[in-house]
């Protein structure tokens, strides 16, 4: 396996195409056009995904020797310090890259970081954990809106930006949170207690996101667009978790965290959908088979 085969693995790129939309959907739910500061918030998104992944193999290298022998640590493709390496360096990359977009944006990035860094080295294995996840999920959203009003043609509209972006942050955290939840058993055999749960957040928040703003005039193009692009998502998470709460074997519930993880730009989309451009609805729409063929290549979990 060649060294750029093996990075990509360490930094599960068929899942680094979830972490653009992030940005796209926060300028969206804010009410604002994109621009050069939503890039630099999309930019510094992939780095403390890729920072995330990194810290994550670091950390789990000792339980990924039993249960994960194949991850590039425990196999001697990766060293434990390229790898503590990469996610400082991907880090310090991400909150720069926030900092060029204004100093809120550069403080809502190192508080994704420090969340990220607590899940990875402390509140993984404790019952914070998912909640942890989620709240990076949730700030990365966040940070697309914030980074956005740092561009002169948005200035002073922060406030009510960040008030906007709110609820479509909290419906993303909670789709993490469920994910997160059934990933914590996928490879012992999952919950179907658990994978039930996350059937019905999935349910509720694809309804919810298809409803769109109540403050919307949208027309019948964003309204067909919204709704079916939660009705996708819903497809993409919720079938797999269907399959897990039915039969919590390791490989079905494998499948179900996979399919969350999918499910995030759907997801993105069609929160995108919801108030923002439908030029950067369809983009997004466009990721999910780009991750689909490198998921064949790399797996996103």
């Amino acid at each position: 396996m060649s060294a750029a085969r093996d990075w990509a693995d360490l930094l599960r790129v068929s899942a680094l195409c979830t972490a653009p939309g992030d940005a796209l959907a926060g300028a969206a739910a804010a009410g604002l056009r994109p621009g050069g500061c939503t890039a630099l918030a999309a930019g510094a998104s992939m780095c403390l995904y890729g920072a995330g992944m990194a810290l994550n193999d670091w950390a789990d290298r000792e339980e990924d020797a039993v249960d994960r022998p194949h991850r590039p640590l425990p196999s001697g493709r990766i060293t434990s310090g390229q790898a503590l390496a990469a996610a400082v360096a991907l880090t310090a990359a991400g909150v720069g890259l926030a900092l060029a977009a204004g100093r809120p944006a550069g403080l809502t990035a190192a508080t994704l970081a420090g969340t990220a860094w607590a899940y990875d080295l402390r509140l993984k294995h404790t019952p914070a954990g998912p909640a942890a996840m989620a709240a990076t999920r949730a700030l990365d959203l966040l940070l697309g809106a914030i980074a956005t009003t740092g561009s002169p043609a948005h200035a002073g509209r922060r406030g009510p930006a960040v008030r906007r972006a709110l609820l479509p942050a909290a419906a993303l955290g909670a789709h993490t949170l469920s994910v997160t939840a059934v990933s914590r058993t996928e490879t012992r055999g999952g919950a179907p207690g658990t994978a039930l749960v996350a059937l019905g957040a999935t349910a509720v928040i694809s309804v919810l996101v298809a409803r769109g703003p109540a403050s919307s005039t949208a027309g019948t193009s964003r309204a067909l667009a919204r709704s079916g692009l939660a009705g996708v998502y819903a497809a993409t998470a919720g079938v797999p978790l269907l399959h897990a709460a039915l039969n919590p074997s390791p490989p079905l519930s494998q499948r179900a965290v996979s399919g969350g993880i999918r499910a995030v730009i759907p997801l993105q989309a069609a929160l995108t959908a919801r108030s923002g451009p439908l030029t950067a609805a369809a983009l997004l729409t466009a990721l999910a088979p780009v991750a689909r063929r490198l998921a064949r290549k790399v797996s996103p979990t």
